[in-house]
């Protein structure tokens, strides 16, 4: 089974202020971007189930020009909160490396 790590060439997270966070996936050629955007990258049920939010406060852009995907949601905490264990949001990219595309 190929995993979205398999076929994008970067991976990457970050804050979207203290309240939101972004990934950004960027995909080699248009045909793997649209395998990505085909499987559940684009789909905010399934991106709400693996960040655990509500699938409605989800964003998602694809930037077929670029081979890129963006995705947004609420964090878990505010960031620099007492339980904020990612102050830079840098390590919220990894769920997104088993997804099956």
């Amino acid at each position: 089974m190929t995993r979205l790590r398999d076929i994008a060439t970067h991976v990457r997270s970050k804050n979207a202020g203290p309240f939101w966070l972004t990934v950004d996936v960027f995909l080699p050629d248009r045909a793997s971007f649209d395998r990505a955007v085909a499987s559940g990258l684009t789909d905010r049920a399934v991106l709400g189930t693996t960040y655990d939010v509500d699938p409605a406060t989800v964003l998602v852009f694809p930037v077929p020009d670029l081979h890129v995907v963006k995705v947004s949601f609420p964090r878990p905490t505010t960031q620099g909160a007492r339980d904020d264990r990612d102050m830079h949001g840098g390590q919220q990219f990894v769920p997104l490396l088993d997804l099956a595309v």
